[in-house]
């Protein structure tokens, strides 16, 4: 008979709610006795477990009804950003179109971070951590080839010159996505603790020149402390990776950047008589093809890899003259501090041996960019769990490092942070057939940003 009757109380408490629990914790020891606590702990925990089971089920619910709710709204975000893109330092109407979302869920927003970013902030009300999530906002000086009905006609000035503009390398879908969370955030506020503050960055693809912008600068103007932001979070569309996919890695995840200049100083001479002057279009010709020795000779490719590309060279102007300098620049791409070091350093001394023994003087000009945007190992290890509740264990998949730049990695230098990957190729399209990111013909399928708006929930609903 008191099994009876305890099932009973189970049954009800778990399924039906009838009691609180007090009156449960009351019924089973007038059940069972006081004497009996080693079986009541046990019941206890079971009942816990159920319960605990049953809440997270219903949680998945939620999420799965306000993201699909918001689903139609987030692409036509998207497919306004991509019609009406604009360039680094430069997203004022974007900016202002954000602002008036934010503004509309009741976010406190501020205006004008490095030139053009904002942040919104939802505030809880309840202890807790405060959560950044990132996404940028400015699009590229390349003409769309893609036959869309919202491809961007948009025109911009680039180094002083007018210039196509298009969304092509996803920030477009970013902007969509954070903003989509938010909303979805806005209506699960009361099952959140602390902030959450949405960052949205201008100049990801860099400040024109002679400016400064992007992650740097919001840094810079104090975005870190003013908001208390103690973890952070961003992803990163991928035209490359399947639809529905997450790609992670802890640690290094995307390289340091930094640029390469070189001057190389020779003597002028008549292209009819060579042995009078020191031609600084050979000397060039032999730097770059010793530099491509740092990696092949200097590196410990086993260990991560690197990159030493020379992109342009620029000297004379006439076809029977030697010119008297050549200039030229490049990129270099590392993933540790170490490595950087020397293969900064090693660039240094090929450029300048090979020139001095050529009888011309070599400049280099190493600028620092970008450093690795390194996922924090404990809280990669811990937050992994939630991106496989957002997509299913088997669509998360740990990526090797890509020497691709990311300025996210500033974020990350000040609070553990932890970047990922999120597939927006078509199924049918194969790998090696779908268009790359910055090239005119750069394409996602949509169907794929509502995994993201899960995945940044899922993670500030499991930060603690």
């Amino acid at each position: 008979m008191y099994c009876n009757y305890l099932i009973d109380v189970l049954d009800n408490y778990i399924n039906k709610s009838q009691y609180s629990s007090v009156d449960f914790l009351s019924c089973i020891k007038k059940v069972m006795g006081l004497h009996m606590t080693r079986i009541f702990a046990f019941i206890v925990v079971i009942l816990w477990s159920n319960y605990g089971a049953i809440n997270a089920q219903d949680l998945s619910t939620e999420i799965d009804r306000l993201t699909k709710n918001i689903e139609s709204d987030m692409i036509q975000w998207r497919r306004h950003f991509h019609e009406y893109p604009e360039l680094s330092n430069r997203e004022f109407k974007t900016s202002d179109y954000v602002a008036e979302h934010l503004k509309s869920l009741g976010l406190e927003v501020e205006r004008n971070i490095a030139k053009t970013g904002l942040v919104g902030v939802l505030d809880t009300g309840k202890p807790g951590k405060t959560i950044g999530l990132r996404a940028d906002m400015d699009a590229l000086p390349v003409k769309e080839r893609v036959d869309l009905p919202f491809a961007s006609k948009e025109k911009g000035e680039y180094n002083g010159q007018v210039v196509d503009v298009m969304h092509a390398c996803g920030h477009d879908a970013h902007m969509a996505i954070l903003m989509a969370t938010a909303s979805v955030l806005v209506k699960m506020k009361s099952r959140l603790t602390g902030k959450i503050v949405f960052v949205f960055q201008p100049a990801e693809e860099g400040a024109p020149l002679g400016e400064k912008g992007g992650a740097e600068l919001m840094i810079a103007e104090g975005l870190m402390e003013k908001y208390g932001i103690e973890v952070i979070y961003g992803l990163h569309i991928s035209s490359i990776t399947d639809v529905n996919t997450i790609l992670y890695k802890p640690m290094g995840i995307m390289a340091a950047v930094d640029m390469l200049k070189i001057k190389v100083i020779g003597k002028q001479v008549h292209g009819a008589s060579p042995w009078g002057g020191v031609d600084p279009i050979v000397t060039s010709a032999q730097i770059i093809m010793g530099l491509q020795t740092i990696v092949s000779r200097n590196v410990n490719i086993t260990k991560e890899p690197a990159v030493v590309t020379i992109g342009k060279i620029t000297s004379g102007n006439r076809n029977n003259i030697i010119p008297e300098e050549a200039e030229m620049i490049g990129t270099i791409r590392t993933l540790d501090k170490e490595m950087r070091e020397n293969v900064h350093r090693r660039i240094r001394e090929i450029v300048e041996g090979i020139a001095a023994s050529a009888g011309a003087k070599a400049e280099v000009d190493i600028i620092t960019g970008y450093p690795v945007t390194y996922n924090d190992p404990g809280l990669t290890a811990k937050m992994l769990p939630s991106l496989e509740k957002a997509a299913g264990a088997s669509h998360v998949r740990v990526m090797p490092a890509m020497t691709g730049a990311e300025d996210f990695s500033f974020y990350a230098q000040k609070v553990p942070g932890l970047f990922f990957f999120l597939g927006g190729k078509p199924l049918e399209i194969e790998t090696l057939d779908a268009s790359q990111h910055h090239t005119p013909d750069f394409y996602l399928d949509e169907s794929g940003f509502l995994l993201g708006v899960r995945s940044f929930i899922q993670l500030v609903l499991d930060t603690k």
